[in-house]
């Protein structure tokens, strides 16, 4: 049975007060056994949120180095030396603003997996990319690209999250069957490149899901949780999100 997940992306927000006050909230929720939740706080609010039994802390990114002069980059075995267990990669806000190419994302999630992180490899195609139908081809392409460098056991410690870029903080959703379908195809890739790999995976819906369209989404057979960004800010809605997961599965 495939583990099913909820995680949080602050992003670059969440000063030391608010990941107090949020480590206190989700200390004092009650999680359903049946889901692993994850918070991603900026590198600086990691320390505050450490060490709870509700929850798993990851980072928003790594290097592609795991030591070195390589001034202000922080490298997987430093996040997992910090207690970190996820940490995300090729995010499509770090694709488009800062340039990370499939080759980049593909060498971090090798050096995550080295490091005994499990990483959340981001795929996901743009507005045009949907409109002119070949989005299956797109996020196929960054999948395989993604886990290129892994083993078959290894690409088994990889969640995929599939997050369509025009839907990520604009307040537009895919569909569940629009969700559902690509999906689908990513696990159908993942069975087919890797050895069925695909029916172990983890594979998460991002894009503006809120607690009003969770059920929908995480209803779906092939969406195995969310990765919410906006929506994770509020310690009261990313709770109820992580409720509704534990009743659509």
């Amino acid at each position: 049975m495939r583990n099913l997940v909820i995680a949080g992306n602050w992003k670059m927000n969440g000063s030391q007060t608010f990941a107090q006050e949020m480590r206190e909230a989700l200390d004092n929720a009650e999680f359903s056994e049946r889901i692993t939740t994850v918070v991603f706080p900026p590198f600086l609010a990691i320390h505050t949120m450490l060490g709870s039994d509700k929850f798993a802390v990851g980072a928003q990114n790594c290097y592609t180095e795991q030591s070195g002069a390589y001034t202000g980059e922080v490298s997987p075995e430093l996040i997992a030396d910090a207690g970190c267990q996820y940490v995300l990669v090729g995010h499509s806000e770090r694709r488009t603003l800062l340039g990370e190419t499939d080759q980049v994302v593909a060498k971090k999630v090798k050096l995550a997996v080295s490091a005994g992180l499990t990483p959340v490899l981001c795929v996901g195609e743009t507005l045009d990319e949907r409109e002119s139908g070949n989005f299956k081809d797109v996020v196929e392409q960054q999948v395989v690209a993604g886990l290129k460098e892994l083993s078959g056991d290894e690409v088994k410690q990889v969640v995929v999250a599939y997050e369509p870029v025009w839907a990520i903080g604009t307040g537009k959703t895919a569909s569940a069957d629009q969700a559902q379908e690509v999906h689908a195809h990513i696990r159908s890739v993942l069975n087919s490149a890797f050895d069925g790999a695909g029916d172990a995976i983890s594979i998460l819906y991002g894009g503006s899901v809120k607690s009003e369209n969770a059920a929908e989404l995480l209803g779906c057979a092939d969406i195995d949780g969310g990765l919410i960004g906006g929506a994770s800010l509020n310690s009261k809605e990313f709770i109820t999100i992580c409720r509704i997961a534990a009743d659509s599965h």
